[in-house]
């Protein structure tokens, strides 16, 4: 399933994008927006994946939206009605454009382009070894961008729209979600133990009961009851008694 929205000043052309979309099962529509700035914030707590987007809009145009946000992990198909400015939106990476009045066979093969798209990407998060692979996730300070290596994570900790990455002793907090984070960890190294919490199975030294005790880490993880028994049984193929 991905999890779309759509951002177009028209209420007509949003009427035809979600009634294309009611049609494919693998999209989950989650909202629309006439305003541009409003998908802007809307997106800093939400798992978007592909984003339906105008490219002629009044406040904000699809361009610059795309700028906006472009360092998250969003695939972007451009709809407009004019053609002039789809060349500006291939120069940013777009998995396709589509020219209004947009027919749904039309429709279709953009969709199945971004598929293609999105499933490739999640495919390289999980190809990188651990040693080299790493996040960049955004600093409190304007345009500062912060590398976290894979291997240094001790564990994430989630809080509500943020993550906080606790590694090498530092606590860096991330404007995203933990569903987010989750998709692209590799899973034979992270493990979700609890609503709030992703460990490293690379820094556990011990349990303890219901406890998971972390490397260099001082205080104690519960397991949550959700997620007790796939953390069980992933620890169980280790165990030699």
């Amino acid at each position: 399933m991905i999890n779309c929205i759509i951002v177009d000043d028209e209420a007509h052309a949003i009427e035809v994008l979600q009634h294309h979309i009611k049609s494919i099962p693998q999209l989950n529509l989650i909202a629309s927006f006439t305003k541009p700035n409003e998908a802007i914030t809307f997106l800093g707590g939400q798992p978007v994946e592909l984003i339906f987007l105008d490219i002629h809009m009044p406040e904000i145009s699809g361009i610059e939206f795309i700028q906006t946000v472009r360092h998250e992990n969003y695939h972007f198909i451009l709809t407009t009605a004019y053609r002039e400015f789809a060349a500006d939106g291939f120069d940013l990476d777009v998995i396709d454009y589509l020219i209004k009045p947009i027919s749904l066979a039309r429709f279709l093969q953009a969709v199945t382009k971004a598929q293609k798209a999105i499933a490739n990407s999640k495919k390289s998060w999980n190809k990188g070894s651990i040693e080299t692979d790493y996040f960049m996730v955004k600093g409190q300070i304007k345009g500062k961008m912060i590398k976290i290596n894979l291997i240094d994570i001790d564990y994430i900790e989630g809080m509500k729209n943020y993550v906080a990455f606790h590694h090498n002793g530092i606590r860096t907090v991330a404007l995203t979600t933990m569903k987010d984070i989750e998709g692209k960890l590799p899973e034979q190294n992270f493990i979700r133990i609890q609503k709030s919490f992703i460990v490293s199975l690379n820094k556990i030294t011990a349990l303890d009961g219901n406890r998971v005790i972390l490397k260099n880490v001082s205080s104690e993880i519960l397991i949550g009851e959700t997620y007790r028994k796939h953390f069980l049984e992933t620890i169980k193929k280790k165990q030699l008694l």
